[in-house]
């Protein structure tokens, strides 16, 4: 695993307890996850590279650092629309990809039916989000059409993932660095991380 960094900080722990209890209602839920995903962004940012710019404060001249590389965050629809609002705060320059995919209830694997871009991903870091990584079928798509649109530094954002959906990323995806908050014990029979969160685009959106 030494492209997965899992989080282990005191704040997103306490953060992601709340968000497995399945007592938190669907506002509580979101403002959680959306919370979770700012804290993750520090860790999964770190290394961006900045170049010197020179200001004046209200007392002096000074030289101060600016992102020198574009952002791009992705999240993976619908889950990873609740992961964006807190990284964007935080990177209010970045721009924002969306993707598109549904799991197939039969084969589990991934379909797309939406995918919409910014231009010059080649010279962007692209963060790409998603609540779960239980497969790892919807991030590794996700991953393949981040190449084919020729994006090169991809960084996964997660919060809760399986053992065999990390492999299955490091399998297929060698050069996309993962974040997580924590790893989980594995897949039930309809392959849903337990104890996992549950399904985070119902419990987001209160659609179940």
């Amino acid at each position: 695993m030494n492209n997965t960094t899992v989080i282990n900080h005191p704040l997103i722990q306490n953060k992601l307890t709340k968000a497995r209890n399945r007592m938190t209602d669907s506002k509580m839920f979101r403002e959680t996850i959306n919370e979770i995903a700012g804290l993750m962004c520090y860790e999964a940012t770190k290394d961006l590279k900045t170049v010197p710019m020179n200001i004046e404060t209200p007392l002096a001249k000074t030289q101060g650092e600016v992102l020198s590389d574009g952002i791009v965050i992705v999240p993976i629809m619908r889950a990873g629309l609740g992961m964006v609002d807190a990284m964007h705060m935080l990177i209010p320059h970045a721009k924002i990809g969306h993707i598109g995919l549904y799991r197939d209830e039969t084969s589990f694997t991934p379909e797309k039916y939406y995918t919409k871009l910014p231009k010059d991903l080649e010279n962007s870091t692209v963060l790409l989000l998603d609540p779960m990584l239980a497969t790892g079928g919807s991030v590794r798509r996700s991953y393949e059409i981040l190449k084919e649109a020729g994006a090169k530094d991809i960084r996964f954002i997660g919060i809760v993932a399986a053992p065999e959906g990390i492999k299955a990323i490091e399998d297929h995806c060698p050069d996309m660095r993962l974040y997580l908050a924590a790893i989980d014990e594995g897949l039930n029979d309809s392959k849903f991380i337990t104890p996992g969160l549950g399904d985070a685009g119902d419990r987001l959106y209160g659609t179940k």
